[in-house]
C-alpha cells in the first residue's frame, strides 16, 4: 500500500481556515489541486518565455466561485518555485490601474507590500528582494579587493541599465542611497529608501528632504515602476516579475464612472500593447474576472473595441477546442472526476494524510456530490466553491461529534432542485452527469 504522504498542521489549518470562509488558501495549494493541467501548462509556457526576456499577458475569465483566485494562486506558487518575484492583489474602487486621487498609488503599494519570493511566499519581500542585490554586489566587489569609494562607482556603474527606463533614473538614486545607508549602518536612510519604493511618499519635498529625489511614485506612472522593477529583480538575480490582478470585475461593475472604467482599460490596452508587441521584458500580468467583466457590451472590456478586439477569442476553438495562443484562458466546468479527486483531496489534508482517520469513506464522497447536485444542481459544476464549503463543514461537524452519522447528515432527498434552476426555468443537468459517473 502506498503510504499518505505528511501534511503539515499549519498548511492543513491555513486550508481549512480559508475553505471555510470561501476563500482562496494562500499555502498548501498543491495538497487540493486537481484538473487545470493544460492551463497551468499554459502559464508555466508563459512563464519559460517571461524568463527568456520575453513578456505575456493572460485574462482568467470564469464564473463567481469558478476557481479564479484558486488558479491566480496557483499561477503564483508555480511562478514563486520556478524563483520568480510575484506581487499581488486584488482590485478595488480604492485601488485601480489608472487614477487621479490616489487610487493607482494605492494599488502600487499594495501590490509592494505583498511582494513575495520563493524564500517569502507569504509577502513582504521587497526589503530582502533589495538587499539581496546591494549585498551580493557588495560582497563580491569586496572580494576583489575593491574600497568603498570604487563600490559606490560601480553601484552606479550597475544600475546605469535602470536609467534607459522611463523613471529608471530616480528608482535607481534611491537604489543608490539604499546601499548608502546599508554602508555605514544608517536604518532611517535604508528604511526612507524602502519607504520610496514602495509608494509611501505622499509629497515630492519629504522625498527630497529624505533622499535627494525630485519624483515620487504617483498615480499616472505605476505601470513605468512595474517595468523598471522587472529589470530590477532580473538583475538581483531571479527569473522575472509576475503581477497578478484579481477581482477585475470591480473595474467594469463598480465603477460608475464611464470615463473612470475607460482610463483603466486604456491602461489595461497599453500593457497589452506592449506585451504582445514585445515593447517590455521580463515581466507577466494575469488578470482575473468574471464573465461580465470580459464579456459585457456596455461596462466590460467589449464596450472598449481597441481592447477588445486585441482579446477576441478563436471562433474555431468550439466544442471543446482549445487555443491557448491567445491571451483569454476561459475556466471550463470541473468534471465529476475532478470533483470527486478535489474532495478526496479535501478529506485527505483534514485527516493530514492518515488514510485512517478519514472521516467518510469514498461511498460517502460520491453519496455526499449526488447531494450537492440536488441542492445545487447544475451549479454544482459551475461554482464548486459553495460545495467545497458544504463539504469541509461536513466533515468539521464529523470530527467534533463523533457520534454523528454521515449518512444521516446527507439523508436530505438529493432530488431537490437549485432553487436558482427553478426561478429562471433551467434545467438542471447535474444529475445526468453523476449518474454516468463511478469510481
Amino acid at each position: 500500500m502506498i503510504m499518505m504522504a505528511q501534511i503539515k498542521k499549519r498548511e492543513r489549518n491555513a486550508i481549512f481556515q480559508s475553505l471555510r470562509a470561501g476563500v482562496v488558501p494562500r499555502i498548501g495549494l498543491q495538497h487540493i489541486q486537481v484538473g487545470r493541467k493544460d492551463e497551468i501548462n499554459a502559464i508555466l509556457d508563459d512563464l519559460g518565455q517571461i524568463k527568456d526576456n520575453g513578456a505575456t499577458v493572460r485574462f482568467i475569465i470564469g464564473q463567481y466561485g469558478s476557481g479564479k483566485s484558486f488558479f491566480l494562486n496557483l499561477s503564483r506558487q508555480v511562478a514563486l518555485e520556478k524563483r520568480f518575484v510575484v506581487v499581488q492583489a486584488d482590485i478595488t474602487p480604492d485601488r485601480r490601474l489608472y487614477a487621479t486621487g490616489g487610487q493607482a498609488r494605492a494599488l502600487y503599494a499594495e501590490l509592494m507590500h505583498n511582494m513575495a519570493t520563493r524564500a517569502k511566499p507569504e509577502g513582504g519581500a521587497l526589503a530582502s528582494v533589495v538587499e539581496r542585490w546591494v549585498s551580493d554586489l557588495d560582497y563580491r566587489l569586496r572580494q576583489d579587493g575593491k574600497g568603498d569609494d570604487e563600490i559606490v562607482r560601480a553601484i552606479t556603474q550597475e544600475l546605469r541599465s535602470l536609467q534607459d527606463l522611463v523613471h529608471g533614473y530616480d528608482f535607481a538614486t534611491v537604489i543608490g542611497r539604499y546601499y548608502e545607508g546599508f554602508q555605514h549602518g544608517d536604518e532611517p536612510l535604508m528604511s526612507s529608501a524602502l519607504r520610496w519604493l514602495s509608494g509611501g511618499y505622499e509629497t515630492k519635498t519629504e522625498a527630497r528632504m529624505d533622499l535627494g529625489v525630485r519624483m515620487i511614485i504617483g498615480d499616472s506612472d505605476i505601470y513605468d515602476y512595474f517595468k523598471v522593477w522587472a529589470s530590477f529583480v532580473r538583475m538581483a538575480g531571479y527569473s522575472g516579475l509576475l503581477v497578478n490582478l484579481d477581482e477585475m470585475g470591480v473595474l467594469s461593475h463598480r465603477l460608475s464612472n464611464t470615463q473612470a472604467r475607460n482610463t483603466n482599460y486604456e491602461m489595461i490596452l497599453r500593457i497589452v500593447n506592449d506585451c504582445l508587441q514585445g515593447n517590455v521584458s521580463g515581466i507577466g500580468f494575469i488578470f482575473a474576472g468574471t464573465d461580465e467583466f470580459f464579456s459585457d457590451p456596455r461596462r466590460g472590456i467589449a464596450s472598449y473595441e481597441a481592447l477588445a478586439s486585441r482579446l477576441r477569442e478563436n471562433e474555431f476553438a468550439i466544442h471543446g477546442l482549445k487555443d491557448f495562443s491567445r491571451p483569454v484562458i476561459r475556466l471550463e466546468n470541473l468534471t465529476a472526476e475532478d470533483l470527486f479527486v478535489l474532495f478526496h483531496n479535501i478529506r485527505k489534508v483534514f485527516a493530514m494524510g492518515d488514510a485512517s482517520a478519514y472521516l467518510i469513506p469514498d461511498e460517502g464522497v460520491t453519496q455526499f456530490m449526488e447531494y450537492c447536485s440536488g441542492i445545487l444542481g447544475a451549479e454544482f459544476y459551475q461554482t464548486p466553491r459553495d460545495a467545497v464549503k458544504r463539504f469541509v463543514g461536513l466533515l468539521s461537524v464529523l470530527e467534533q461529534n463523533p457520534e454523528a452519522r454521515w449518512e444521516e447528515l446527507i439523508s436530505r432527498p438529493s432530488a431537490t432542485p437549485s432553487s436558482r434552476g427553478e426561478e429562471e426555468g433551467q434545467t438542471v443537468t447535474g444529475d445526468d452527469e453523476l449518474r454516468a459517473f463511478r469510481l
